[in-house]
Formats: structure tokens, sequence, C-alpha cells
């Protein structure tokens, strides 16, 4: 990061993947150019084929201020539209944010002295969902709690450390261009694999609960299942990518649809006492709801459950559904990790 003066600290690039972000996408931006940063700062937002309008809304942010760009991103993909930002963009501290996520007041300034701490390669911190009518509180309760994700330190916090990956993440330019930005096959679990690169480069992930970054929920059951389904759908594939990613936390949805499945069949077909095993699991979650809830209007906790269930079923179930085909195209573009020292030595 020498592009700092004796005065300033490091120019700083954000880059934004939006496609369908009308709602959030204003207030995005906001929370970017009102950073207490003394450097200098752009936003490159990376234009998805949107069906409402993100694209106006985007147009008249680069009207009102110049340190906002667009690019085109006509797949709609995320890591396409990052790599298409991160090249539309020039400054040597890259930070990544999406368009419904909202940066706390000193983030850039926190993540650059940390990059500068650490020495590390990437630095990200805590995904903080939070709603904003009953629906989306009750999923933010979900998102936040260990019965939802589990010991996720990205989602429920935790010590600063080293990591295998963080939420976003902001980067130093010159690793990005070492390891030629993001796999685009990875539609999902892109942050992931990417992590994974560099960390088999030597560099280091950094997490730290002083990152924290507003989440925006999904705003209907629908919108949540399947955001969950393609989760566990792309989770498949890094275990089949990476085998020794698996953890029991990964297993623990898929087992409990596996379970449930069971218990409904048994029940149905031999004994009731096969529906021991869904009761089981509702009664859990219920419980489970209770302190994931607390603080909440009635009505958002009442909602909790349904979150709850919503996320585990579908991260399950995308997950057991995942074709083997997907995870082969995937391993077929395998970007092997690129050391610095490699072009040292050229």
């Amino acid at each position: 990061m020498n592009a700092a003066t004796p005065h300033l600290p490091p120019a700083v690039s954000v880059i934004m993947p939006v496609l369908d972000e009308e709602r959030h996408l204003r207030a995005s931006v906001r929370h970017i150019l009102e950073q207490d940063y003394a450097g200098e700062l752009e936003v490159v937002i990376a234009l998805g084929p949107s069906a409402d309008r993100t694209d106006e809304i985007a147009a008249e942010l680069v009207r009102e201020d110049p340190r906002v760009h667009t690019v085109p991103n006509p797949t709609g993909r995320t890591p396409a539209a990052l790599n298409a930002a991160i090249k539309a963009s020039r400054h040597p501290v890259v930070v990544r944010v999406d368009g419904h996520g909202m940066l706390s007041p000193d983030y850039i300034k926190t993540a650059v002295r940390l990059l500068d701490e650490t020495g590390a390669a990437n630095v990200g911190g805590i995904m903080h969902a939070e709603g904003e009518n009953d629906w989306e509180r009750a999923v933010a309760a979900a998102m936040t709690s260990k019965i939802g994700v589990g010991n996720a330190a990205f989602h429920t916090g935790g010590q600063a450390a080293p990591a295998d990956t963080v939420y976003l993440g902001v980067f130093r330019r010159e690793v990005l261009e070492q390891q030629g930005g993001y796999n685009e096959e990875f539609i999902r679990a892109q942050d992931w694999e990417l992590n994974y690169r560099i960390r088999e480069a030597g560099g280091l992930i950094w997490f730290s609960p002083e990152l924290r970054v507003s989440y925006r929920p999904r705003p209907s059951v629908r919108a949540l299942a399947k955001q969950y389904k393609d989760y566990g759908r792309w989770r498949r594939v890094v275990t089949r990518y990476h085998q020794g990613s698996v953890n029991l936390r990964y297993l623990a949805a898929p087992g409990a649809v596996l379970a449930i499945a069971a218990g409904i069949v048994v029940g149905a077909a031999v004994t009731p006492l096969g529906f021991v095993v869904p009761g089981g699991y509702l009664a859990a979650i219920a419980l489970g709801s209770l302190p994931a809830g607390k603080g909440l209007s009635v009505k958002a906790r009442a909602q909790v459950p349904v979150a709850l269930a919503t996320m585990h079923m579908s991260w399950g179930f995308g997950f057991l559904t995942s074709p083997r085909s997907l995870a082969r195209r995937v391993i077929a573009s395998r970007r092997p990790a690129v050391r610095a020292t490699a072009d040292a030595d050229a």
C-alpha cells in the first residue's frame, strides 16, 4: 500500500456487484461516501441486468458524485461483476461491498489499519443482519444465532484471529492481481474459493469483530429459501472441490433434512413413533427461537422459528441435491494459487 502520502492513508476502491437492488443501493452507497476516511475514495458499481430501478438509481448516483462510476455486468453473475469492477478500479486497497450492505462509519479506516497491523492479504468482520420489518427482524435474529448458523464467527462474532474466509473482504490490490481475481465458475462461495487460493499462496486472511457491515435480509420466505438453497448447493461444491473443508456444522442441516424425511416416511407407513423426529426438530427450533428473538415484537418473535426452519431445510436440501456435474465443472476451472515470489523469479 505504498500509494499513501506522508499525510494521507492509501486511496481505496470500493467495488459493488448489484442486481435488483433498488431498495437499498442509494443507502449503501451513502454509507460508503460518508466514511470517516481521509484518503481518496472511489466507488465502482458493476450493474447486472436488473428488472427494477437499480440502473436508474446508479445513474443518479454517478451524476451526483464524481467518485461513483459504473461498469456493465451482462452475465448478472457476482464473480464476473467483481472482476469487472476490480479491472475498472485503480486504487491499492480494494473493498468489497454488496448493494444491500451498510458499512459502519469507520469501516474503511479500521480495515486499512488492520491490513497494516497484521500484514494480512484480506481482512473482514461481522455480517450484522438488521431487518426493517417484522419478518426481516426475525430472519436477522435467526442469522445471528448459533441455532441458526452454528459457530460461524462472521455471523455471531468472536475474537480477532486468522480465518479461512471472511465476509466480503478488504484486499491489497496486488494480491487480487496475483491470483487473477475471482473464479467466475463459483456463482456462490466465490469468496471462500479466492481466500483458499490466497491462503495456499501464503497470504493471511484476518477476521476482526471491529469490522461490521449491516446486512439487510431477504424480504420473504421464498427469497430466503432460494438464498439458503443456493448456499447449500455451493457448499457441497466446495466440499467436493476441497475435501478437507467439510465439518460437522456443514453436515448438520442435510442430516436434519434426511432424518426428518425418514421420520415422516416411517411415521406414515410403519409406526407413529417416526413422527418423533420431525416433532423433536420443531420443538427444538421453537425453544431455540426464544433467546434468538429476545427483544423483538411478538409478531417478529413468532416468525423466528419459520426463518430458522426455512434456513435449515433449504440449506440442507440444496446440499443434498447439488449435482456432481456442477462440481466437476468448477474443479475443471481450478486456478492454482500464485505466490508473489513467482513473479520475482520470472
